[in-house]
């Protein structure tokens, strides 16, 4: 303790020395935190501690000024808001339990007077930000509520009204709602709160005893509902006493002058939660606009609790109940309403309440289900379709045109701008895919870039034509210069595949073209009849007539014209096929030249 003694006194904040202070003391085990042993045996200290300080404070001084001292830096904290400041240090930082804070407090208020429990939780009020903290207060929350309820049964409910307003406030700004040690969910009343009045009459008094007695009597229905809906007896008496009551209100009116005398917003600076019983003032409570609202609100409230819908039929009142009970609350409305000041808006205020209160009754009777929503899964959600961007002058590439309209000469006398290519550099992407040393999987390769080919044909056949014919045998990995070509893949394009094929089709066309001779002769021969006469064959693809003979005369050539056109014809056969060989050259070298080339088989 003599340690913590010293650590109180000096100067700074907690963080400059609160964690080497408690490894001095208990020397633990981890730097810093501390394990449940070692937490156990800190708060025995430190709960001695304080009641150490709060014994040593003098009877007329109060505990939370006790050490605070004046010098010429300023005015220093008190030992007990010192020592709390440093606890609360370690039990945020987590190196002590962090429920250790509200444990100290507890005990500081159970030690303290009700004079010095107020300064205590204006220490606590003032810390809430740190107190509040999900982390600290989960572990202290019940301390902290038994610590707030323990104040509450201790003080005056009509002489501490504002410091039990601060409480229950500090209470509704930590728990929620839906906690449930606030909800009250079996629906107990305060049977405990007994109106006391007079039982015999004093002389000398001008009043109806009778009706005074009737008056406070409803004291005990309003403060226990329940038992007027179940006892059908009380709830005759409490109907003719009402109606006593509701007949001397309409009996004596309050005038407009009368609402104004008694001024209702200095009323409320100092308002009692309890009206006095004496009969003596009876007469002048009458009189008075609030204290009939008071009466007249809790009629309405009680009406209210017997129309709320229950859990079962039982619940429901009867239905001559029900008649009773409208016809009652229509003359309360009806007297709030006469009530000055401002009487109208006075009650739309009540009704506009008890229909939100509605609301907690079904929320209540439904088991009090937490207000708070489970986050939605994010799930994944398709882009929808983007808008098309608007260009000034239609598309991107007008606009960015016009944009740079004054540097296009500038542009286009640039060097480095975009040129055609050469073949070496165009074909060299294509070569190094087709390198297997590279590695380059097939699904990355250029061949399958449709564009890519198209425009390396088109520049093939302007610069390279040799390469522009191997399209039609390799594909367009045959166009590529064998230059770029590693040595085991050249080989396979170094072949010259069309060579061989010229040959072989000039070969087969000339092979053709003596067959046509001989069959020609053939037919000839074997088509000429006993009488010289030239029969009609289909298979014959040349005809004989007399013109077509020089030297006949009539329709039937002589052997020897025969003779002599046939060898004529044998020497222009053999000029003509020399001329069809030619032309058959010409044609392939042509049409492999200007072939079409389908852009489907490319690669």
């Amino acid at each position: 303790m003599e340690v913590f003694k010293r650590a109180i006194l000096q100067p700074g904040p907690p963080e400059n020395f609160a964690l080497k202070t408690v490894q001095e003391i208990i020397k633990p085990q981890k730097q810093t935190k501390l394990v449940q042993d070692e937490n156990q045996f800190l708060e025995n200290i430190l709960r001695m501690l304080l009641q150490e300080f709060v014994s040593a404070a003098a009877s007329s001084e109060k505990i939370m000024q006790f050490g605070q001292s004046i010098d010429s830096s300023g005015t220093t904290q008190g030992y007990i808001p010192r020592l709390l400041d440093i606890v609360l240090y370690l039990c945020e930082k987590d190196h002590i339990e962090g429920g250790m804070i509200f444990q100290l407090l507890e005990d500081l208020t159970e030690m303290s007077t009700m004079k010095n429990c107020k300064d205590i939780f204006g220490y606590i009020e003032s810390k809430q930000d740190i107190l509040g903290k999900h982390e600290l207060f989960a572990r202290g929350k019940l301390v902290m509520l038994r610590t707030c309820n323990q104040l509450l049964r201790r003080l005056s409910k009509a002489n501490d009204v504002v410091f039990c307003g601060r409480i229950l406030m500090f209470l509704a700004h930590f728990f929620p709602l839906s906690e449930r040690s606030a909800l009250n969910i079996k629906g107990v009343f305060n049977t405990s709160n007994e109106t006391k009045f007079e039982k015999e009459p004093l002389e000398g008094i001008c009043i109806d005893f009778n009706f005074y007695q009737t008056f406070w009597g409803l004291q005990e229905f309003f403060s226990n509902p329940a038992s007027v809906s179940h006892a059908p007896i009380k709830w005759q008496k409490f109907t003719s006493s009402l109606s006593v009551v509701l007949n001397t209100f309409e009996a004596q009116p309050l005038t407009d002058e009368e609402g104004d005398a008694n001024n209702l917003e200095e009323e409320a600076v100092n308002f009692s939660i309890k009206y006095l019983t004496s009969s003596k003032l009876m007469g002048l409570e009458l009189k008075d606009p609030s204290f009939r609202r008071h009466v007249l609100v809790q009629c309405l409230i009680l009406f209210d609790y017997l129309k709320a819908p229950g859990k079962g039929d039982k619940d429901l009142p009867s239905e001559s109940m029900k008649e009773e009970i409208i016809s009652c609350e229509e003359r309360v409305k009806k007297l709030l309403e006469l009530t000055p000041p401002k009487g109208s808006e006075f009650l739309h205020k009540i009704e506009h309440i008890l229909e939100r209160e509605k609301n907690w009754v079904w929320w209540k009777r439904d088991g009090c289900l937490p207000y708070e929503k489970q986050p939605i899964d994010k799930k994944a959600v398709p882009e929808g379709s983007k808008k098309r961007p608007r260009w000034r002058l239609g598309n991107k590439e007008l606009s960015q045109l016009w944009k740079w309209a004054d540097q296009n000469p500038n542009a286009l006398t640039d060097p480095q701008r975009v040129q055609t290519p050469s073949i070496m550099e165009y074909w060299k992407p294509l070569a190094e895919d087709m390198d297997p040393s590279a590695g380059i999987e097939a699904e990355y390769h250029h061949k399958n870039n449709r564009v890519y080919c198209w425009k390396g044909l088109r520049l093939a056949a302007r610069q390279d034509l040799e390469g522009f014919s191997k399209f039609t045998d390799h594909g367009i990995e045959g166009v590529v210069p064998l230059e770029l070509l590693p040595p085991d893949v050249r080989s396979k394009y170094q072949a010259k595949p069309n060579d061989r094929s010229k040959r072989s089709k000039k070969e087969e066309t000339k092979g053709s073209a003596h067959q046509v001779e001989e069959n020609q002769i053939a037919t000839t021969a074997t088509e000429m009849d006993g009488d010289g006469i030239r029969t009609d064959n289909t298979a014959t693809p040349m005809e004989f007539d007399g013109a077509s003979v020089p030297g006949t005369q009539g329709g039937t050539p002589t052997p020897e014209e025969l003779q002599k056109h046939s060898s004529d014809t044998d020497v222009g056969q053999e000029a003509g096929q020399l001329e069809a060989d030619a032309e058959v050259e010409a044609g392939i070298i042509d049409g492999e030249t200007d072939a079409d080339v389908d852009l489907d088989t490319v690669g």
